[in-house]
């Protein structure tokens, strides 16, 4: 098992766990990428390195999903296209620039959930190129 599977696993709460493995299938069928954890607590599928004008550079998860006992995180980066189409099936969210937050899976619209990953995975690789994990 991965780490990121070990990760999921250990998840104590059964129905926040649940939601773990959902997001794990819809990334994984998504993307064609294996689940890596990153920071110990975000679960990414694909990695990308970038350098900003002002010099500063680094590796970053394509996309992926954070399990927070309050909420789940979606990151969908670098959040260069806001998607307001895919973003107004989505159902009840609250959202930042790069990242989308449910309180629970079940207030999500998986199909359009599939929709922006798939499209801010497109929008990614226009800017950087993505590499499998």
């Amino acid at each position: 098992m991965t780490e990121a599977g070990r990760y999921i696993a250990a998840i104590e709460d059964p129905g926040r766990r649940a939601e773990a493995e959902t997001l794990d299938a819809l990334f994984r069928e998504v993307t064609g990428f294996a689940p890596k954890l990153h920071s110990g607590r975000m679960i990414g599928y694909g990695t990308y390195d970038y350098t900003y004008d002002s010099g500063h550079s680094g590796t970053s998860l394509a996309t992926g999903f954070a399990v927070g006992k309050r909420q789940l995180t979606i990151y969908i980066l670098p959040g260069y296209t806001p998607f307001p189409q895919i973003m107004s099936r989505l159902g009840k969210h609250r959202h930042g620039k790069s990242c989308i937050y449910f309180t629970r899976l079940s207030n999500a619209d998986l199909d359009a959930l599939r929709d922006l990953v798939r499209a801010g995975l497109e929008d990614l690789a226009k800017r950087w190129q993505i590499r499998p994990t």
